[in-house]
């Protein structure tokens, strides 16, 4: 028989968990979120880029997005401090980005609030300056680069379908419904998806059919069919500059990359759009009139150059202060009286920088994108093979973007997030070797 001390012993031990009582239940479903957020952070990141995708222009929910970015900087940061993370810097790309942000936010505070005003600074300098820092944090193994390609095919297989029903005039397989009011947004009769702006659109298929196909490894049969439909999902944005952007980076990236697989891909993309196009100019309805009416159109060109004028002249007057927020649309306005539009925009990304910020906004911006370019330089023997092949996609990626860049004002937060999150990931090993 035992003595009494090992029984004693043996009873004190017992690993079996008591009942757990409702509040402790109660408050354990609390911070389970927090736990997730913890231990999945790529989950959090691509949660609140979905959330950016799908950003409802109604005032109800305006601030969903920022309120996604606060969660996800909370939690990310929170983790690095758990796990003693060293917090990103990097010089070339820290400073630059840190200056344009300063900028923008003295140059909005020099006039009374504006809810609008704020929401493009952080649309266009805060949050890529935010999510590039926590792509480097997030993004540094292969399993979280795993879901980064998993959310790149999803979004580009929704924004396939969506650019396929506005092209046939399903309108009742397009979701969200707001995608379809012509009160919001413009471009209402074009493929313009969530972004409620075609060039968003375009430049969202071409951005993320090059990432689809340049990080995919084992789905590639899903990312081909997608790659074959972007011609098509391209055409109904209707938007000459995006198809510019679109054959040209294809043709780029056919000859940068040098895998035989990628080399077919981009063939049969190239002959997929020379079939599609075959197709359409054959056919005698009324897509081809649409298509033959958009690209003859002269209006808007002649609309665009009387702003790039308005605006040029703008710059001339204050070169180095810019003008502030609410000065820009009100004196492009007046310049422009001749012409009756819903909105006076200039258009023209690094125009917009001279005319908002001055000489020092396009220098900032100038040596922060030469930095990004350098990205792309000749990658480490040891870096795994999509990301290798990702760093040689790269300057592709940025002359899609900045080629766009000349015709609109980019402002758009998906499209900016992405780009600034693609070079975080690339920065990865780099902030790792440090």
């Amino acid at each position: 028989m035992a003595p009494d001390w090992l029984a004693m012993s043996s009873q004190t031990t017992t690993w079996d968990p008591p009942a757990t009582s409702p509040g402790w239940f109660a408050f354990g479903l609390l911070f389970r979120p927090l736990q997730l957020g913890l231990a999945f952070p790529s989950f959090l990141y691509l949660s609140a880029m979905t959330v950016f995708l799908f950003r409802p222009p109604d005032l109800d929910l305006y601030h969903a997005d920022r309120i996604a970015i606060v969660v996800l900087v909370f939690l990310v940061t929170l983790r690095s401090l758990a796990l003693r993370e060293r917090l990103p810097f990097i010089a070339g790309l820290t400073l630059p980005m840190l200056g344009l942000v300063a900028l923008a936010v003295l140059r909005a505070v020099r006039e009374p609030f504006d809810a609008e005003t704020w929401s493009l600074v952080a649309s266009k300098f805060v949050v890529p300056f935010i999510l590039f820092h926590l792509a480097i944090l997030v993004f540094r193994g292969p399993f979280s680069r795993t879901h980064l390609e998993m959310f790149v095919i999803a979004t580009l297989a929704y924004l396939v379908f969506t650019s396929l029903a506005f092209l046939a005039d399903a309108r009742s397989l397009i979701f969200p419904r707001f995608i379809l009011d012509d009160s919001l947004g413009i471009h209402a009769d074009r493929a313009r998806g969530p972004f409620l702006q075609a060039v968003a659109m375009g430049m969202s298929l071409n951005i993320l059919g090059i990432l689809a196909i340049v990080l995919t490894r084992k789905r590639r049969k899903i990312v081909f069919l997608l790659w074959l439909m972007l011609p098509l999902a391209v055409l109904a944005t209707m938007t000459r500059a995006v198809w510019i952007s679109f054959l040209i980076s294809t043709v780029a990236l056919g000859i940068r990359l040098g895998e035989r697989y990628l080399r077919r891909a981009c063939l049969g993309l190239i002959l997929a759009g020379l079939l599609v196009c075959l197709t359409i100019g054959l056919d005698n309805g009324s897509l081809m009139n649409s298509f033959r009416d958009r690209t003859a159109e002269r209006g808007p060109v002649e609309a665009r150059m009387a702003v790039y004028d308005a605006a040029w002249e703008m710059f001339q007057e204050r070169p180095l202060t810019g003008w502030t927020a609410g000065d820009v649309y009100s004196e492009l306005a007046r310049r422009m009286q001749g012409y009756h539009l819903r909105t006076f925009y200039v258009h023209n990304t690094y125009l917009s920088l001279l005319v908002e910020f001055g000489i020092p906004g396009l220098v900032l911006y100038a040596i922060l994108f030469f930095n990004l370019f350098r990205l792309g330089r000749t990658p480490s023997p040891k870096e795994s093979p999509p990301l290798a092949t990702l760093r040689k996609a790269w300057p592709i990626l940025l002359c899609v973007y900045l080629f766009n860049a000349l015709f609109v004002d980019m402002a758009y937060q998906f499209v900016i997030g992405l780009m600034f999150t693609v070079a975080g990931v690339l920065c990865t090993r780099e902030e790792a070797d440090v």
